[in-house]
């Protein structure tokens, strides 16, 4: 019996709860990127990089390709953009709603 699909989706989000493979997925929404690129720009070990492309190939969030000494990755599907696209703005959403309060706060807050 296969797992229920909210297991499913936990594993997923799981696969996306590390900084580095979020950074890497937003860069691979540009465009295809070698890795050689990738590790100025992310700013990690390239052995920390490498275990990171490892999690998303097996999630089958990445494919990557070899041309000559260069291993280049690029996303599985353009879903994978518009998906980063969507939570930017669900937090973009939730920031604005906390600067309101934090406004809020300061304007009613007691003078002392």
């Amino acid at each position: 019996m296969s797992a229920p699909l909210y297991q499913l989706k936990a594993e997923f989000f799981k696969t996306l709860g590390h900084p580095v493979r979020i950074r890497v997925l937003e860069l691979l929404s540009v465009r295809e990127h070698a890795v050689a690129e990738l590790l100025p720009v992310v700013g990690v070990e390239a052995a920390s990089l490498s275990q990171q492309l490892a999690v998303l190939r097996k999630a089958n969030l990445v494919i990557s390709r070899r041309e000559g000494v260069n291993v280049y990755y690029r996303l599985t599907s353009d879903e994978v953009a518009q998906l980063l696209r969507v939570a930017r703005s669900i937090l973009s959403g939730v920031l604005e709603g906390q600067a309101e309060l934090l406004a809020d706060l300061r304007a009613t807050s007691p003078k002392y």
